[in-house]
């Protein structure tokens, strides 16, 4: 068997996703996810204009190697586009894989540990009475797990990054957030009690700091935030502060995860085995596929640490899948985060994880259990968006 095509497509049925089609001389292809938020049009060119052409002629059955070829044939290696790139074309030929064999990719990483996989998802208000109404919602829906966020207020502050609505929005600029980390501070530890004091004892809860904090700024966060027994402290520094984490751990308890903006094991690493997080949060999308997300998860079994992978929605049915499958199948699956999925992204990306009563499954079908509709797809023509920029009062671009 041998690969004859890879096609790319770039979609926006509500927000923009790259999606990738290997196809085979035996007439069987698969599907994989090459989404990078606010960067799109990269990763598409990478894939069209020097990855593909390397892979025409190659047996896709070579996944570990096409995975090393891509990745570090190049010399030019590393970083959230290449990754991105390669995690597309390492999700379909897992799905060819598992087309061939007739199996699951989950039975081909060693077959299920768990039945399904705890979820969680995102609550977010405009304060904390706000998000207490949209925690209960969601636990009414089944979930156990849930992150809560909340705007932070004050003078000259305007937005809070992971509160409001998702999505793309036509614009020839980032929208631009005023956020300062003192009002912030100030308005975490209120929201615990608020909801701590409303909800029952065994509903988990999540924070995501986003990165924006100093060392001893989030040292000080996670010691206040322990009375509330949190299920994690997500992402409390910048990817670049690794060796920084020892101050937290000098000064709280509480579980801290990290790892969406790492790009592969060796960024991970550190903080794995010098033991500074408790869940590993990289996303599947952007260190390489499953191929590297196994890896990872196993370097953090010999530690005790868990799986967290990255799950939000700007990541498609193809890579929540991927997830599914791995978070099934590794003996240190701690938690997946989620969304639900509109109809227009249902209708271009069918198939996917199925959820209930606190868990998600997936499909006994052979490979991922996704498809793509490329005519649906072809109705969603690709919008031009960004991630917003955070600035200081002072106007200052925020270090984060």
């Amino acid at each position: 068997m041998r690969i004859t095509a890879v096609k790319v497509i770039v979609t926006c049925p509500g927000r923009n996703y790259v999606l990738v089609k290997v196809e085979t001389d035996d007439g069987l292809h698969g599907w994989g996810d090459a989404t990078l938020n606010g960067r799109e049009l990269a990763v598409a060119a990478l894939l069209e204009q020097h990855i593909a052409p390397l892979l025409i002629g190659r047996d896709p059955d070579r996944i570990e190697d096409a995975f090393q070829y891509l990745s570090r044939g190049s010399y030019w290696r590393g970083g959230p586009i290449q990754m991105t790139a390669v995690a597309g074309v390492d999700l379909a030929l897992w799905d060819i894989k598992g087309k061939r064999a007739g199996l699951p990719v989950y039975s081909l990483l060693g077959g299920k540990c768990r039945h399904g996989a705890l979820a969680y998802a995102h609550a977010s208000g405009s304060d904390p009475e706000a998000v207490l109404d949209r925690v209960r919602q969601l636990a009414d829906r089944g979930f156990k797990v849930i992150r809560v966020q909340v705007d932070v207020r004050g003078p000259g502050l305007r937005g809070t990054y992971g509160v409001g609505a998702a999505g793309p929005t036509e614009q020839s600029l980032p929208r631009e957030e005023i956020w300062e980390p003192a009002p912030y501070r100030r308005a975490i530890p209120p929201l615990f009690e608020h909801l701590r004091s409303r909800l029952p004892e065994d509903l988990e809860l999540i924070h995501d700091v986003h990165e924006r904090l100093t060392p001893i700024e989030a040292a000080g966060l996670a010691r206040d935030l322990e009375p509330y027994h949190l299920f994690f402290l997500e992402d409390p520094l910048r990817p670049e502060h690794q060796d920084s984490f020892r101050v937290i751990r000098q000064h709280t308890t509480v579980p801290l995860a990290m790892g969406e903006l790492y790009f592969s094991k060796w960024e991970a690493l550190p903080v794995i085995a010098g033991q500074l997080i408790d869940y590993i949060r990289c996303d599947l999308g952007h260190v390489g596929g499953i191929t590297e997300g196994r890896k990872i998860a196993a370097i953090a079994e010999a530690y005790s640490v868990k799986t967290a992978w990255h799950g939000p929605g700007d990541i498609g049915p193809i890579l929540h899948a991927a997830n599914v499958h791995l978070d099934l199948s590794v003996p240190n699956f701690g938690v997946q985060e989620m969304v639900f999925f509109n109809e227009p992204v249902r209708e271009v990306i069918p198939g996917g994880p199925t959820f209930e009563n606190g868990y998600l499954t997936v499909a006994d079908a052979p490979g991922l259990g996704t498809d793509v509709n490329e005519a649906a797809a072809a109705k969603y023509p690709y919008r031009r968006a960004y991630l917003p920029t955070t600035r200081r009062l002072d106007g200052s671009v925020h270090d984060w």
